[in-house]
């Protein structure tokens, strides 16, 4: 079992988060973005940034080659459809899209929205941990965890028209 700290300040306690999340055994704050047969997609749990999307499998898998010929075809089609929601309805024009193999849980894509403030942190792929670092430590004001909510209330809508 992991401990994990959510942006919300609580502690879970799983053997692997993307499975809790996609099965509803924790539950998101702000509910679910979007959900296919193969796929869920939420806010990410742990850094409270406007539009950082999480992409994850529903089946316990760790890489790309493990995908089935129709979970292929939903993810990208699913990542494409969230990826034009993110600019059409919250602005976000810039993305950063983070998977890896190695993870502690299961097969998941993080899509990073890149905001003004965050170059402060740099341009790069490294100043990302610093970012959702900097998130995670000051940004759980009640007017940016407004925001967030708005946010996923509105990618949600959009997203299951």
């Amino acid at each position: 079992m992991r401990e994990i700290t959510l942006s919300n300040g609580k502690t879970v306690k799983v053997e692997c988060l993307s499975c809790a999340l996609t099965s509803g055994l924790i539950e998101l704050d702000g509910g679910v973005v979007i959900e296919t047969e193969y796929f869920h997609a939420h806010q990410d749990v742990a850094y409270p940034i406007k539009g950082l999307i999480i992409l994850a499998s529903k089946r316990h898998i760790k890489c790309f080659d493990e995908l089935t010929e129709a979970e292929k075809l939903d993810y990208i089609n699913l990542l494409t459809k969230i990826r034009k929601a993110q600019r059409e309805v919250l602005g976000i024009e810039n993305v950063y899209y983070f998977y890896n193999e190695d993870t502690t849980h299961h097969f998941h894509t993080w899509m990073v929205p890149r905001y003004e403030w965050m170059y402060q942190f740099g341009r790069s792929v490294e100043s990302v941990r610093p970012v959702l670092l900097h998130a995670r430590n000051n940004m759980n004001s009640g007017e940016n965890i407004k925001e967030v909510m708005n946010a996923i209330d509105a990618l949600g809508k959009e997203l299951n028209k």
